[in-house]
């Protein structure tokens, strides 16, 4: 017989502030959205600890998208908004949850692209592509910045047809466009901070950079997207097969 094998569970001390952020996180599950939630001192002589530890717990939350500040207090945030991991639309992801869309033109027109962008779009380099620069909303809260860049003079229609409020997928079936591929890479990042001044947020926020280039059905590129997300309200799933 062979010998037996015996487990070992690595035992790791919590911090206090670990611990205190379960509790609070408890505290949570309990309230609804847009509830207070209790002050630091409060919160402090419950769990008899030091306010700078529950500082560090509602800063852990905050983080993870559990609260957000209002004013000069903190309340229980909206659950994230959970968009499919797919090309879609924003509106689409959002009304699929019962949330009310939107979008905010920041800027379009023609610009030259960055050399990596034009060697994704199979352009020249040096070459000039439409530009369009716009603000995610979901329920009037700000959720993410969206670049996208279209190759010319394929989409030179959209200076006159295309209005940058409204969903760009919408707009390119419209001309007959059929999507085929598309590849998709996503990480983590930190935003500029004219980036985090658009959404309300800190540059020390942790964000979801997504980077997306799309194909049509002829293998064509037709798009170059970049989005950036804040991490505490947005999540995305995917539906995986064999």
């Amino acid at each position: 017989m062979g010998a037996r094998r015996s487990s070992h569970v690595v035992d790791v001390p919590l911090s206090k502030s670990y611990r205190v952020r379960t509790e609070i996180a408890r505290i949570l599950d309990g309230l609804d959205e847009g509830d207070a939630v209790p002050p630091e001192r409060e919160l402090a002589e419950r769990f008899s600890v030091s306010r700078e530890t529950v500082r560090q717990a509602l800063h852990e939350l905050l983080v993870e998208g559990r609260i957000t500040r209002r004013g000069r207090g903190t309340v229980v945030s909206a659950p994230k908004l959970v968009q499919p991991l797919a090309r879609g639309s924003h509106t689409e992801g959002a009304q699929r949850q019962g949330r009310v869309p939107g979008r905010v033109p920041l800027s379009m027109g023609d610009a030259v692209a960055p050399d990596d962008i034009c060697d994704d779009l199979a352009v020249p380099r040096g070459s000039q592509a439409l530009r369009i620069d716009r603000l995610l909303l979901a329920d009037g809260a700000k959720m993410g910045l969206e670049s996208t860049f279209l190759p010319l003079p394929r989409f030179d229609v959209f200076h006159e047809e295309f209005d940058p409020a409204t969903s760009l997928y919408a707009a390119m079936h419209s001309l007959r466009i059929e999507f085929g591929p598309a590849e998709e890479r996503i990480e983590t990042a930190l935003a500029t901070p004219p980036e985090a001044k658009l959404l309300e947020t800190t540059t020390a926020m942790p964000m979801l950079l997504m980077n997306r280039l799309s194909f049509d059905s002829a293998g064509t590129p037709i798009e170059r997207v970049r989005s950036l997300y804040r991490g505490d309200r947005m999540a995305f799933e995917v539906l995986l097969r064999e």
